[in-house]
């Protein structure tokens, strides 16, 4: 009995048990709210318009309509415009782009809840880009009658770690220029050590202003306009001007108190006068280039290309500004960084120009007014370009004096004109030309021979006075092709000329590229048929077939003309970049495997004809009344290379480019 009492007892407490744990997990009846969550309409719109504000500096705009109290309380209208404001113009800042990341398209809005908006930020500035992420925060609140969302704004989206009270400050640090070098990595444009000079102007003495002005190559008043500029103070350090790292000059410079001396990075141009007109030279910012460049980071006092490549490749070469935005702290007492960028070195820039056989040229030309070209007949590289004389860059760094430019410029024999980019009336050079056409049109057999007598001759007597001239009538008759390239007979071109039939002479000068532009990095002025392109008359035509009348050349696209003679009719467009693609094809089929060997052998007993080991055509013609020497050639032994090569006056040019020729061997 007392075990069945025993059992039942446990019974029931477990029963017991099992009810509370029951209670325990039954869930809780849900509460009803006092009220639903209100939803309202998408912030995006109002982000939309207070960046499309942001990026137009429309900051009274962003404070009046777009923050929210709490940060309209703290940064008043006009902390907020005037500060931003200057820190813009402080900093340089434009090209400002905001971007933001668009919420899901079914995301729901709650006024009590704040609105995210991650957010990129990217401007310009003075110490390059500067881009930097973060989270723009809307607020649902009440102004009036209008309920609305509203941005929470602090100093940060300015800059990183911006805060009120800050000082800002910059370090910049400029991108090293890009070197200009040739086809074997020789450095034509390139960079040295030079010295800026500074100057205290609490210690320093005044009267020593005429020694410091002399030293520094300017006058005193432009001393006196670097050390009266608006910002200047008696204790602050003051640049005066960039010398070149002559030891006698900064030990002279050395003793005048007050003055300092910094290492700095200056051009300089190892080749000098040889490829001035190629290179240019880097020179002060003109107010021309500075209108054309706005909104590009350049400065009044920037240093940019003022001629040739330098000017031409002025954005390849120039390095990317780097430095640091610097923030003096209110709070802390300390001093922080909020932008490190590192300056970005400027492009290299290989040309096809070798440097040794630009200058070998420019040395064998004297310094003697005249102009040179060499081309690779097999790729259309240029292989060198010369204006002669020229002009030595590295006098224009940092400046070139006034006295010694003025002096340059009135040079009789106009250093600073370049005239491979000019055109010239080639005079006998031309007749290699004239052949091949000839011989293309089937017109000219090379070996049948013309009798030809006196120095001068005309087709009809309705020319009047105009006669056709040769240079000396005393070489036997027939007169074939390869007499008439060796002597120079325009006669016997004039009369060539006149047999091809309708337009095909001046149809085979086009197809050889003259008359048409010259799609080339320098500029160059195109070779020309005439003023107009035609021929006026049959004397003009004679003319031209000997490279007189109004025919002008290119001395490139002379060199380039030639190369069909050496390539059997294939003619490439002249390169200057080595990364340029070869074998530009300009045009083709100009001359069959046949007549272009006949050329050849003609051009080398013209050479022997010149005693010279070159095959080639010389001549002399008249530019404005005056006499121009002309050689156009290439070596028998390796024929990888044209010269062509005008002299002013009465010169031995084929000796000059045999001299050129042979240093290479």
């Amino acid at each position: 009995m007392r075990k069945m009492m025993t059992i039942g007892i446990f019974i029931l407490l477990m029963l017991m048990l099992t009810a509370c744990q029951e209670e325990e997990v039954q869930p809780a009846p849900e509460q009803p709210t006092d009220e639903a969550a209100e939803t309202v309409a998408s912030p995006e719109q109002r982000v939309v318009e207070f960046i499309e504000l942001w990026k137009s500096g429309d900051f009274p705009a962003m404070h009046l309509n777009y923050l929210n109290q709490g940060t309209q309380s703290v940064y008043g209208e006009a902390n907020f415009v005037t500060w931003q404001q200057e820190l813009h113009e402080q900093l340089g800042i434009g090209n400002l782009e905001v971007t933001y990341t668009e919420p899901e398209e079914d995301a729901a809005w709650n006024k009590e809840q704040p609105a995210d908006f991650p957010i990129q930020v990217n401007f310009d500035s003075a110490i390059g880009p500067v881009e930097f992420k973060k989270t723009l925060t809307l607020l649902y609140e009440s102004r009036g009658e209008v309920e609305d969302w509203f941005v929470e704004w602090d100093p940060s989206f300015i800059l990183p770690k911006l805060e009120a009270g800050d000082q800002v400050t910059t370090q910049v640090t400029e991108g090293p220029r890009g070197e200009i070098v040739d086809r074997n990595g020789q450095a034509i444009a390139t960079s040295s050590t030079g010295y800026e000079v500074s100057v205290v102007p609490e210690n320093f003495d005044m009267s020593q202003k005429p020694q410091l002005a002399e030293l520094l190559g300017m006058s005193e008043e432009a001393v006196d306009d670097k050390l009266n500029q608006a910002w200047v103070q008696p204790h602050y350090l003051v640049p005066i001007a960039q010398i070149k790292a002559n030891q006698a000059t900064l030990d002279r410079l050395f003793t005048i108190r007050g003055t300092s001396q910094t290492e700095v990075v200056m051009r300089t141009y190892p080749y000098g006068r040889a490829l001035s007109h190629i290179t240019g030279y880097l020179g002060p910012i003109t107010a021309e280039q500075l209108a054309e460049w706005s909104g590009q980071g350049y400065s009044t006092e920037a240093l940019v290309g003022r001629q040739g490549l330098e000017e031409i490749l002025q954005e390849r070469l120039r390095g990317e500004t780097g430095g640091r935005i610097i923030l003096k702290k209110q709070r802390e007492d300390a001093v922080i960084t909020s932008v490190d960028n590192e300056p970005v070195p400027g492009e290299t820039v290989a040309l096809t120009i070798d440097a040794e056989l630009q200058q070998a040229i420019y040395g064998a030309m004297g310094e003697k007014a005249g102009t040179s070209a060499a081309v690779d007949p097999d790729t259309g590289e240029t292989l060198a370009l010369v204006s002669s004389p020229g002009f030595d860059p590295n006098e224009f760094v940092p400046n070139i004096t006034n006295s010694r430019f003025q002096e340059l410029a009135n040079d009789p024999l106009q250093p600073f004109f370049n005239r491979f980019a000019a055109v010239y009336t080639p005079g006998p050079v031309l007749q290699p030309i004239t052949a091949a056409i000839g011989l293309e049109s089937g017109t000219l057999e090379p070996a049948t021979g013309l009798d030809i007598t006196g120095k001068s001759w005309q087709r009809y007597r309705s020319w009047g006075d105009y006669r056709v001239t040769r240079p000396r009538d005393d070489v036997a008759n027939p007169i074939d092709l390869n007499k008439a390239l060796i002597y120079s007979d325009n006669i016997y071109f004039a009369q060539q000329a006149l047999n091809i039939p309708n337009n095909d002479f001046r149809t085979g000068l086009e197809n050889f590229g003259f008359g048409e532009e010259i799609d080339f990095p320098i500029e160059l002025t195109p070779s020309r048929i005439s003023r107009d392109g035609t021929f006026g008359s049959e004397g003009q035509l004679a003319d031209t077939a000997f490279g007189q009348g109004q025919m002008q050349v290119n001395i490139l696209h002379l060199a380039t003309a030639y190369s069909p003679i050496l390539t059997n009719g294939q003619l490439y467009k002249p390169t200057l970049f080595l990364d340029d693609d070869d074998q530009q094809l300009w045009n083709e089929n100009l001359l069959d495997a046949t007549n272009a060997e006949t050329l050849r052998g003609s051009l080398s007993n013209a050479g022997k004809e010149l005693g010279i080991e070159l095959a080639g055509k010389s001549g002399t013609a008249r530019e404005r009344g005056e006499e121009t020497s002309w050689f156009v050639g290439y070596s028998l032994e390796s024929p990888e290379m044209i010269v062509a090569m005008m002299i002013e006056g009465e010169e031995p040019v084929a000796e000059m480019v045999e001299q050129v020729i042979d240093s290479r061997k």
